[in-house]
């Protein structure tokens, strides 16, 4: 895993965005460097129109050349040939996945030490470590482990990708970089976002 495709890690379903795909492309052509497929929570899409839906995602980010990764459904991984899937501490196991697409990228979500020690030694490319604030994207989301764990995360593990998520923004991407995150995971700063590009660019710290 390039840790560089973690900069500005967007993450969005339908439910995210009125205009998901358009909101999407905004984002691509701003510089996310990643995009995860999360199409969750109530009134989702399901059957065709959910693949559909994927499909179209996977199809700008391919046109943009952004890794695809696929939230928490290998057989949809497997099925659009996605670029990876992030899986939590209750999902498929790395190792199973990993037999079944060795070349694909595994994220894996953390919020503690023996959790993180887990998913390097099983053989993780990135972890995603929060929430670190807290977020009102995901209902069901841990309390937030504020910089504190991520700060020792990346020293005792220096070399490993690690992006930070949860309640992240335009003012405090800065103080998750700057504890060892190699990027930020965002939803709803980017979806909500009036100027998606200067939200990405204060993102990626280059504002």
């Amino acid at each position: 895993m390039n840790r560089n495709d973690l900069s500005v890690y967007f993450i969005m379903g339908m439910a995210n965005s009125k205009e998901p795909l358009e909101t999407l492309e905004k984002a691509l052509q701003a510089g996310i460097t990643c995009f995860q497929f999360r199409e969750k929570g109530e009134n989702c899409l399901t059957g065709e129109a959910y693949e559909s839906f994927a499909r179209a995602c996977q199809n700008l980010c391919r046109s943009y050349g952004v890794p695809f990764i696929v939230n928490d459904d290998v057989e949809l991984a497997l099925k659009l040939e996605a670029d990876g899937i992030h899986v939590g501490q209750d999902d498929l196991a790395i190792t199973e996945f990993r037999a079944l697409a060795k070349d694909k990228i595994i994220g894996v979500s953390v919020h503690n030490e023996q959790e993180m020690a887990f998913a390097v030694q099983s053989g993780a490319d990135y972890v995603g470590i929060g929430p670190i604030y807290p977020t009102k994207s995901k209902k069901d989301a841990k309390p937030p482990a504020g910089l504190e764990f991520l700060r020792k995360a990346r020293s005792l593990y220096p070399q490993f990708p690690i992006v930070g998520i949860g309640g992240i923004n335009e003012k405090n991407a800065g103080d998750v970089r700057s504890s060892g995150a190699d990027g930020v995971a965002v939803i709803s700063v980017i979806c909500e976002s009036p100027n998606i590009e200067n939200t990405i660019q204060e993102l990626s710290g280059e504002k």
